[in-house]
């Protein structure tokens, strides 16, 4: 009850914050504008909407787009024919988690791990010719997919249900630290190699360092790291939405109240989603744009025919405690553990400031990946790891100036612009597999 009050709250707010008029429909957080639509006839996409005392809208949408929408990953995978298995992981601090795969018994393995706020469903939403978990299998390998604790296939635990707070007492460090060293040893365990490709992409490359940090062991388990926006440092993070929550402390303020989880995907939360960013509205732009506003802009490599299978998937949940982390990163401008406050340092880590992650451990193969429109992981952060990393064979810049954060999993011409790239740097380095 108190979860759903406050998603009412919230939404409320943000429909108080919208200010229509005639013409146009507005979004203001105080002084600040976030987007500003327009009503006009849109001709794009194969549609035409025309704006005046009736709405009237003519769409020739894929009538698998709403299909895809409320189907799980699993479903998703076998809709399209691929091979589709569902595992279960259990981690050594008692998270079970699902992992999804798209079976090829006897090829190297591939791990795909998601960002922020995203699941397993990430890799193969987009469809057969546009998920790069797709174009992965097609290309030889053994994909697996994994989804970190708190998200919508990882909500279980050995001794606590999601409605104990001590469930959500995580951050991105657990995750690093017990849920992908359990992953890895699954996964190679249940197929019999020694090693394994890791692609991450955003929050799956940071618990990618911090497990280096934490349980150096696993660096000899990895072929290739490739890391799709990689994230670390956040001092120049040009995010608004991330900005804000670091600024106004507002994870904080909902723990504080006792919400420990961060956009859980629920039913009234999909609701909401699909009935502002279903493609036959006009505040589908509304949509777009907020996406935007969180990663960068670059509406030439989004398509908006997708949105509804986007936000059919996605928020799929995080931790208050995990974004005040990230909050605490951006304030700090250095990758380190959570802060406590100095009294709780000093007594959990035997110091009063927390301790840096040693990325100096980061010991495999590392290739890099960024975009010049990043707000999440813009070039300056990426720069900053790259120099402390030891071990990187392959730092690539992608070529279109507004290349933003989510197209490196969604974006249009992704393959043309990266996964081809990364086809070629895998099969390079796989003369290591024993």
């Amino acid at each position: 009850m108190r979860e759903m009050s406050v998603n009412l709250f919230i939404s409320g707010l943000c429909l108080c914050l919208l200010q229509t008029s005639v013409s146009g429909l507005t979004f203001s957080l105080g002084n600040l504008t976030l987007f500003n639509v327009n009503f006009k006839t849109p001709t794009l996409l194969g549609r035409s909407v025309a704006v005046d005392s009736n709405v009237r809208i003519e769409n020739d949408v894929d009538p698998n787009i709403q299909e895809d929408s409320n189907l799980n990953t699993y479903g998703l995978i076998h809709k399209y024919g691929y091979p589709a298995e569902n595992h279960t992981v259990e981690t050594d601090d008692g998270y079970i988690l699902t992992l999804h795969r798209i079976a090829r018994p006897g090829a190297i393995p591939v791990l795909l791990v998601h960002g922020l706020l995203d699941s397993s469903a990430t890799w193969v939403m987009m469809g057969p010719n546009k998920g790069l978990a797709y174009l992965l299998y097609d290309q030889g390998y053994d994909v697996w997919m994994a989804n970190v604790r708190g998200n919508t296939y990882s909500r279980k635990h050995v001794k606590y249900s999601t409605h104990h707070a001590k469930f959500w007492d995580f951050t991105f460090h657990e995750m690093g630290k017990h849920d992908i060293p359990s992953t890895i040893d699954y996964i190679l365990n249940y197929t019999g190699v020694s090693q394994l490709h890791y692609v991450g992409h955003s929050q799956g490359t940071m618990v990618f360092w911090i497990m280096a940090s934490e349980r150096p062991e696993y660096m000899e388990k990895i072929i290739l790291m490739q890391a799709l926006a990689p994230v670390a440092f956040l001092k120049h993070c040009r995010s608004p939405v991330v900005n804000v929550l670091a600024e106004w402390h507002l994870s904080l303020i909902l723990k504080m109240i006792g919400v420990h989880e961060f956009l859980p995907k629920n039913e009234f939360i999909s609701m909401f989603n699909r009935i502002i960013c279903d493609e036959t509205t006009i505040t589908k732009e509304i949509c777009s744009n907020v996406i935007f506003l969180t990663t960068g802009f670059d509406k030439l490599q989004l398509n908006e025919t997708m949105l509804p299978v986007i936000v059919g998937h996605s928020p799929a949940g995080a931790s208050t405690k995990q974004m005040q982390h990230y909050g605490q990163l951006n304030r700090a401008g250095s990758f380190r553990q959570y802060d406590y406050g100095w009294l709780r340092n000093h007594w959990r880590y035997g110091t009063i400031e927390p301790p840096l992650y040693h990325l100096e451990n980061v010991k495999a193969k590392v290739a890099l990946y960024y975009g010049q429109n990043d707000w999440l992981a813009p070039p300056e952060d990426v720069e900053m790891l790259n120099s402390r990393l030891p071990n990187v064979v392959t730092k690539y810049l992608v070529e279109d100036e507004e290349f933003n954060h989510l197209d490196f999993i969604w974006g249009i011409d992704a393959r043309a612009l990266l996964w081809d790239r990364m086809l070629e740097n895998m099969r390079f380095h796989e003369n290591s597999v024993i």
